[in-house]
């Protein structure tokens, strides 16, 4: 057993909340991206649970298959959807999602079909998902990662990123200037935590999963949660 399977599943832990309170607002107020966004922090926890399952038990062909699927390639895609629900415009926004649920089919097809070999992961230094697409031998399944990648970071963190920018250059609404920019950081730091793994840093990815996770969570509330001060001078507009 590997003592590091603990981190990756308090990031499970930690997403399945996320994903449950977001989806309590989805029943709320019935916003499309708050779906969405319960439905990514469902893939985060997925793939952090079979990170868990990988370093407590081993190789399991099933465990890697799905964390590869909802782990590797589905969840920043599935994020950053929510974020285009909520941006752009609703006919470009529903075109993007049905082209997304096609994709993510085909995805699904492409890594249940693909040929494993473990000996990829159980020979790296690494553990979990640090251990990559090594074990995937089918040619063109591990290319799928790169696009669904980057569409979900180009939405999710060029999104909050952007909406930040409007409530700065607006001056009102701080509470979501300070929420979009801990949601850009925490969808980055994944990414930062598979380059310095790539160096050989055992636990890299693992820590900044957990971590991204834990912005991205406070990062929603604060952008969801306005401020004392703000609170007070909408009341002040209403009573005065």
């Amino acid at each position: 057993m590997n003592p590091m399977a603990f981190i990756p599943l308090t990031s499970a832990v930690v997403s399945l909340v996320f994903s449950g309170f977001v989806f309590k607002r989805y029943l709320a107020k019935h916003h499309t991206n708050n779906l969405l966004w319960a439905i990514g922090m469902l893939f985060y926890a997925i793939g952090g649970a079979c990170e868990a399952l990988y370093g407590f038990f081993g190789w399991n062909p099933l465990v890697f298959r799905l964390w590869y699927l909802f782990g590797a390639i589905l969840v920043a895609a599935w994020l950053g959807q929510g974020t285009v629900f909520l941006l752009a415009k609703p006919r470009l926004a529903s075109i993007l999602m049905v082209v997304l649920g096609l994709a993510s089919l085909f995805a699904t097809y492409r890594v249940f079909t693909a040929q494993l070999d473990p000996a990829g992961m159980i020979s790296s230094v690494h553990t979990g998902s640090e251990l990559s697409g090594g074990a995937i031998q089918t040619s063109g399944v591990r290319t799928l990662t790169p696009f669904f990648n980057l569409y979900g970071t180009l939405a999710l963190v060029g999104g909050a990123l952007y909406s930040a920018w409007l409530f700065f250059r607006k001056r009102v609404l701080l509470h979501r200037v300070i929420g979009n920019v801990l949601i850009a950081t925490g969808a980055l730091l994944p990414a930062f935590g598979g380059a310095f793994s790539r160096f050989g840093i055992p636990g890299a990815l693992y820590i900044s999963e957990l971590l991204g996770a834990i912005i991205l969570f406070i990062g929603f509330l604060r952008a969801t949660t306005p401020m004392p001060a703000e609170k007070a001078a909408v009341q002040g507009t209403v009573t005065g």
